[in-house]
């Protein structure tokens, strides 16, 4: 198998890939030796398991059931659609990217199917399943309480999902029924693994695409010329865990923010700009100029269109995707009001 990025979510075929026989044909299948556990492991590790297979929902499910795994799959596709279409579902559904995604299938067909529609997609034969949990791509560096509850969160998500669709009414009269606290600290310790992890894992909405390690962060967290700042968000389903994150360079005359991002599982929950905010009143509260870094990759626009959202102006542009902003903070919105704010 060739170099592949961090795996965020591998993607089962059932029939001759998960068990051995075709599920359609006879019920007599068996499950392939130690695949339950390399499922679990992957779970416990914060990498999320899904299905595509062309197969009977109900039936696979059933069998799936009988063997204990079926709650380890997550927006299982199970039909009799082109496998392409099941994964680009997974895909939109997780909100990750395909290249962070590894599809396991014993025909080189449907692996050929799916690579040509999508081929930054990972494939990799059913035959290569046993030295999975081996792949460096399979072993973050960090397993931290949130990657833990990870598929716990997806899950919790989906119910909040379903209770938003057949909700009647405005957009933010549900948001206000979600009983969102966002909860705003200083790093601590403990926090690091999870801050690096968000690093890490964190595109669309990371301002400038760095990543920190454990130890950089740590410096500046003792440091007396920064502050590290992260955020969790609760309502009333649970935590969706630690999600986001700001370092800020505290200069004599300004605050330069290093490095702003936020998790993309909570985009449509209207709390993007949040922890900007909170950044923007207590700059002014100090008494600074509020400067902030930006550097364009291809997944971040969405970061540099919430800058100028807020009043950021460019006062530095190298062409070459480097940006400095400066907001004067004479205009901070006011926090959304169908959350709290919590400053710990």
């Amino acid at each position: 198998m060739h170099k592949i990025k961090e795996i965020k979510c591998v993607i089962w075929d059932l029939d001759n890939t998960i068990w051995d026989g075709v599920l359609i044909e006879s019920d007599d299948i068996k499950i392939k030796p130690n695949i339950e556990d390399i499922i679990k492991t992957l779970d416990s590790r914060g990498i999320l398991n899904s299905i595509a297979s062309r197969n009977n929902f109900d039936d696979a499910m059933e069998k799936l059931k009988f063997y204990g795994l079926d709650e380890y799959f997550i927006y299982p596709e199970i039909n009799w659609n082109a496998k392409s279409n099941s994964i680009s579902n997974i895909q939109k559904n997780l909100n990750i990217s395909m290249d962070s995604m590894l599809f396991i299938d014993d025909q080189p067909f449907e692996r050929e199917e799916v690579k040509s529609i999508y081929p930054d997609i990972n494939c990799m034969d059913a035959s290569e399943y046993s030295g999975l949990l081996e792949q460096g791509s399979m072993n973050p560096k960090f397993i931290t309480e949130d990657s833990k509850r990870r598929r716990k969160m997806y899950m919790e998500d989906i119910v909040r999902k379903g209770d938003e669709e057949n909700y009647k009414g405005p957009k933010e009269s549900f948001l206000a029924s979600l009983e969102m606290e966002f909860i705003i600290s200083e790093a601590k310790e403990e926090d690091l693994k999870r801050a690096e992890e968000l690093t890490v894992r964190t595109n669309q909405l990371n301002a400038t695409g760095k990543t920190y390690s454990y130890d950089e962060l740590n410096a500046f967290r003792e440091s007396d010329t920064h502050k590290l700042l992260v955020c969790e968000l609760t309502d009333k389903y649970g935590s969706y865990g630690k999600i986001g994150l700001a370092l800020i360079e505290i200069n004599e005359d300004n605050w330069h923010l290093r490095l702003l991002l936020m998790s993309c599982r909570v985009m449509s929950r209207g709390v993007g700009t949040v922890l900007l905010y909170y950044i923007m009143q207590m700059a002014k509260a100090e008494g600074k100029r509020l400067l902030a870094d930006f550097r364009q990759t291809d997944r971040n626009r969405m970061m540099y269109v919430s800058y100028r959202f807020v009043n950021f102006k460019e006062i530095y542009n190298d062409n070459q995707g480097n940006i400095i902003f400066e907001n004067d903070l004479s205009n901070i919105p006011k926090q959304p009001r169908y959350l709290k704010v919590k400053i710990m």
